[in-house]
């Protein structure tokens, strides 16, 4: 049952994991496609309609660099403008720094700080032109931006944990079901109703009757469901004070428990050669 429970456990870490690259992937392309769009805004904004837009580059998983093919100017108060409108289509959060840096020497020549209440923004030179040069363009969306973008991961591993708690909880439920005490004289098993004090076992209102070695060596392997009772636990615990033993009594009584149990096949009596049985439930 453990070996299962981390088996399917690993499954569905791999189908988080899978879930998270894909929606990863999902969430850098549509940010590329609205930084391309701010470009090609700014391009018009520019009176420029004949040059290109370079293809948007990922610099890591919250950064992305937006570069052009010609010099251009760019008037910041239009620039904040695009780009909140754009990341509004998107549905991003408007979160983000954004920096303008010149093509030769790397240098931020422009930034701002937008936030989700625009009154807390830092957005400074307003009115000032940027003018006619090689820019690059960097926005670097905060960690509060990729939360709030992807409530499908904590939602996506509650999930998970939710229906793995609930997996952990079925299995030992039924597993206790299959061998519970329902009274002081009575304990089920699988299908059937072992009275220990009484010697029998019932099945659908109908009593079988159990001698009284095949009813304490079931009384044993009903308290070690699933695992191995050895030969001599077995054989000192039913014939030690019950008179001889002979070598082939253990096996003849286990073979008319067998018989009796047969009618659930969810039950079995194990031979475990050289060492001893075990009652299997499933």
């Amino acid at each position: 049952m453990r070996k299962k429970t981390i088996f399917y456990i690993g499954v569905f870490l791999v189908l988080l994991g899978v879930i998270s690259c894909s929606k990863r992937d999902a969430f850098s392309e549509r940010v590329k496609v609205s930084v391309r769009s701010i470009g090609h805004e700014l391009l018009l904004n520019a009176h420029d309609m004949t040059s290109l837009v370079l293809p948007v580059k990922e610099l890591n998983a919250s950064r992305y660099q937006l570069s052009f093919q010609n010099n251009l100017e760019i008037h910041p108060d239009s620039l904040v403008s695009i780009v909140n409108r754009n990341f509004s289509t998107a549905n991003f959060s408007t979160h983000y720094i954004l920096e303008v840096k010149d093509c030769e020497h790397k240098e931020v020549v422009y930034s701002y700080e937008m936030q989700q209440k625009e009154e807390n923004s830092i957005i400074p030179c307003r009115g000032r032109l940027l003018p006619t040069a090689c820019y690059i363009i960097e926005i670097q969306f905060l960690q509060k931006q990729l939360a709030t973008s992807q409530p499908w991961l904590l939602y996506g591993g509650l999930l998970v944990l939710l229906f793995i708690g609930l997996f952990v909880f079925l299995r030992s439920r039924n597993k206790k079901e299959v061998v519970a005490k329902t009274s002081e004289d009575m304990q089920t098993l699988g299908i059937f109703e072992f009275y220990p004090e009484q010697n029998k076992l019932v099945k659908q209102a109908t009593e079988i009757s159990l001698s009284k070695k095949e009813c304490e060596l079931l009384a044993i392997f009903i308290t070690k469901p699933n695992e191995i009772v050895k030969r001599e636990e077995l054989t000192k615990k039913v014939w030690e004070d019950n008179g001889v033993f002979v070598g082939r009594s253990l096996d003849t009584y286990i073979s008319k428990l067998r018989k009796k149990l047969k009618d659930d096949a969810s039950i079995k009596i194990t031979n475990i050669h050289g060492v001893g049985y075990k009652l299997e439930i499933n």
